[in-house]
């Protein structure tokens, strides 16, 4: 499998530039540093072309800031830059991730196993919450299928017939990535996960979230984690109902 490495850094992180390059140097996959693009610096045009509110339900209930803006399209540019170089597949990492490379050697491995059945398989940071078709392990590592996906993107795999899919499908999008790629029933992309996977989070060792988040009320506190808990349950009532994630598991057991 001809596999390259992205490697997802914004170029006024500074602090979070070493790190990046660290993850490419220790990853084991030949690749790159890819060029983020800056939220900040987009035009209420090029905004408005990318993100519309309200295009498949569940409905998102925030409005997505710059920041998030930019990481979507940061992610969607490498999904074509897969696509257009005719990848095989690309390892996919954002700048704040941190490697154990002998266990995401193996990680890696075993995704590769299973890329055609599922084409975007996620290196999780976190366990998994919640029901998860297990499908393999190997010593820790575990390969599953969760109803519901989680919300990360630190590091995956992601095919090119997976990135084509999705490339078409986010012309437009709603939601920020991870919960846009939580949305098999609407991309029609299932999505499989390792975990333990050799990959971390460190953002808060690094400089914190490049994604700027706003300052709300006790109020409107309040009444975001409403509109948070409410769209979790909707998300698992469609993650339980969909199609795209039953027919994959099935195909994969034959």
């Amino acid at each position: 499998m001809q596999l390259h490495a992205f490697v997802l850094h914004l170029a006024r992180a500074e602090k979070r530039r070493a790190n990046a390059h660290e993850v490419l140097n220790n990853c084991g996959v030949e690749g790159e540093i890819w060029d983020a693009v800056d939220g900040a610096k987009l035009s209420e045009a090029e905004i408005t072309e990318a993100y519309r509110p309200n295009q498949f339900e569940p409905s998102y209930p925030f409005g997505l800031k710059t920041g998030e803006v930019g990481c979507f399209l940061s992610h969607r540019s490498i999904w074509q830059a897969i696509v257009d170089r005719d990848l095989d597949a690309g390892v996919v990492f954002e700048d704040d991730a941190s490697l154990d490379p002998d266990v995401f050697g193996k990680a890696l491995a075993l995704a590769q196993k299973y890329s055609d059945h599922f084409g975007y398989i996620q290196f999780q940071t976190r366990p998994i919450k919640g029901h998860e078709d297990v499908l393999e392990t190997d010593g820790d590592l575990c390969l599953s299928v969760p109803r519901v996906s989680p919300v990360r993107a630190t590091a995956q795999l992601i095919t090119h017939a997976a990135a084509k899919r999705l490339v078409k499908k986010a012309q437009v999008f709603d939601r920020p990535i991870d919960t846009y790629v939580q949305s098999h029933w609407f991309t029609g992309q299932p999505v499989a996960v390792i975990y333990p996977s050799g990959v971390a989070a460190i953002s808060e060792r690094l400089d914190g979230s490049t994604i700027q988040g706003g300052k709300y009320s006790v109020p409107e506190r309040l009444k975001r984690e409403v509109s948070r808990t409410v769209y979790r349950r909707k998300i698992e009532r469609y993650s339980r109902d969909s199609k795209t994630l039953s027919s994959a598991a099935t195909e994969t057991r034959k």
